[in-house]
């Protein structure tokens, strides 16, 4: 068996490193600054990258959307609760956290020689009872908390205000050119001063948590996707939390569609770790030859996320995605239900839910938007022989994140199938994809469950209905104003369903339908885990 050579002991491979090096350094000169400037299409070379499609890695986090949006979240730390949400949530990956000890960030502070910009900074730390409280009484040393908002991959949509909405430690304010340049200005001292929040402060048992480890997030912004993306939010949260448990260890493999859209513009890449983009219906088949040479390679414990729509996954490529989970493969498929064809401008899928107003299922005097019923992907994947199969909702992070590590963790083939609003198809605002994916949940347009064939032999046994409210009760009722959280409460909140509705809010006939498709569903997954 030949030996590993040391990079740092042989000439030629010292050679190979510093040519790579070189040639990341004529991308920037030669590529990424001319389109930076706006001048890449007349001055950017048609080089060899171009030619075999490659893009460095994260050369996004060099784009500004500051420019999109005319407000800014603004952080009012003695509000704060520590709670990670807006973090989890921020579909931009524009806002971090940190705990720190006070003499870290005393020292960091020390640095700052600007009082004006030195007051500033030191008003985004504050005591909370996880970090400062908790720790205090253990007789350990307690840490700050703090929230940083990057500028320039904010896209000012508004989530993070909407999802903190109870506390009131973000709330969105006009921009101006002053404020602007004091929030560049925290954010450059967040990156380069003060230190990334120390291990101890990290509760590996805590979901929340895989997110103060900034070193495992591989999309850290500069995605060109909408504002407020369900997509992209569905797509961080998954990496993010496979990268806190298995490093960059990871590769991507991507059907075509949105997501390979907003990930990669030319020149722009939002990934750290190698991923490749796949004709839209064969990412899994795709993601199997990969798996195949890796395994060839003896590189098993390296995970691959093959990921697209509910399009590229349930519709027209459902195929190689069955096939994938047959194959017995180490192979884990992330499905962004979005219910449209969404990058071709909302055509219906077999995904789409009856009644929903959509592209080639138009409502009309004839045709009252889609007419089918709905196609279950989770409960097609879960008949496959011994498949992991999650049905999550990033609204509801903690059982989100916990069925991404468990379906990375199985020893075979996964599916987690994630509702991902798509905004503007679905006639949504900017700011409330955390809200339509709770209210999908609650509403049981979209029951969250998780299928582990690891927990016994019977599909009862196997199908575990945690996480959804009122287990056994048709509809949800808000125990406070006795409110029915049925598919009619669901579908007032979307324009997609607005043509169904009267005048006086009455819901129309093939709401009604859709209203009943969605009320099987439910009873067909209460009987499958044996909930009487």
């Amino acid at each position: 068996m030949k030996s590993k050579k040391n990079p740092k002991e042989d000439p030629a491979s010292s050679a190979e490193v510093d040519a790579k090096s070189r040639d990341l350094r004529g991308f920037e000169s030669e590529v990424l600054t001319p389109y930076l400037q706006g001048k890449g299409d007349h001055e950017a070379p048609a080089d060899e990258r171009v030619a075999r499609s490659l893009i460095p890695p994260m050369t996004a986090t060099r784009r500004s959307f500051a420019s999109v949006a005319s407000q800014f979240p603004r952080f009012i730390a003695e509000k704060c609760v520590a709670c990670m949400e807006c973090v989890i949530q921020c579909p931009d990956a524009a806002i971090y956290a940190r705990a720190n000890p006070e003499k870290d960030r005393d020292a960091a502070l020390n640095r700052v020689e600007d009082a004006a910009l030195k007051r500033a900074i030191g008003q985004r730390f504050v005591k909370t009872a996880k970090f400062w409280n908790v720790f205090e009484k253990k007789g350990q040393t307690p840490a700050l908390f703090s929230l940083w908002i990057d500028p320039d991959q904010c896209k000012g949509c508004g989530e993070c205000a909407n999802v903190c909405a109870e506390h009131g430690a973000l709330t969105m304010m006009a921009k101006s050119d002053a404020e602007m340049e004091i929030a560049r200005k925290t954010m450059e001292f967040a990156e380069k001063t003060l230190p990334q929040t120390p291990q101890a402060y990290i509760n590996e048992r805590l979901y929340t948590d895989l997110f103060l480890g900034e070193k495992g997030w591989i999309y850290k912004g500069g995605a060109g996707s909408c504002m407020g993306c369900g997509e992209i939010t569905a797509l961080k949260m998954a990496l993010t939390a496979t990268a806190a448990k298995y490093g960059r260890d990871i590769v991507i493999v991507a059907a075509t569609g949105c997501n390979s859209v907003f990930s990669s513009t030319y020149p722009f890449n939002i990934f750290s770790v190698p991923w490749t983009n796949s004709l839209f219906e064969n990412a899994p088949a795709v993601a199997l030859g990969a798996r195949m040479r890796l395994n060839q390679e003896g590189k098993k414990a390296t995970k691959i996320w093959a990921v697209g729509g509910d399009g590229a996954m349930s519709d027209i490529g459902f195929q190689a995605a069955s096939r994938a989970l047959v194959s017995g493969e180490d192979i884990n498929i992330l499905v962004m239900d979005t219910q449209v064809y969404s990058n071709t401008g909302g055509q219906a899928s077999s995904s789409t839910f009856t009644g929903q107003s959509a592209k080639m299922s138009a409502h009309g005097k004839v045709a009252r938007g889609k007419v089918e019923r709905r196609k279950e992907l989770g409960l097609i994947a879960l008949m496959h022989p011994e498949v992991f199969v999650a049905q999550v909702s990033p609204a509801y992070y903690n059982h989100f994140l916990r069925a991404v590590l468990d379906a990375v963790d199985y020893p075979g083939p996964s599916m987690v199938i994630a509702y991902s609003p798509c905004l503007p198809e679905h006639g949504i605002a900017d700011d409330l994809s955390f809200e339509r994916a709770k209210e999908a949940v609650v509403s049981r347009a979209f029951p969250l469950f998780v299928y582990d064939p690891r927990k016994g032999k019977a599909i009862h046994e196997r199908l575990d209905l945690r996480g959804n409210p009122s287990l056994n009760q048709d509809w949800h009722q808000d125990p406070k104003i006795g409110e029915i959280h049925d598919f009619i409460k669901f579908a007032r909140g979307e324009g997609r369903f607005a043509q169904h509705f009267d005048k006086e809010g009455k819901p129309g006939p093939a709401l009604l339908v859709a209203q009943e498709d969605r009320a099987m569903n439910w009873q067909v997954l209460r009987e499958l885990a044996g909930l009487k």
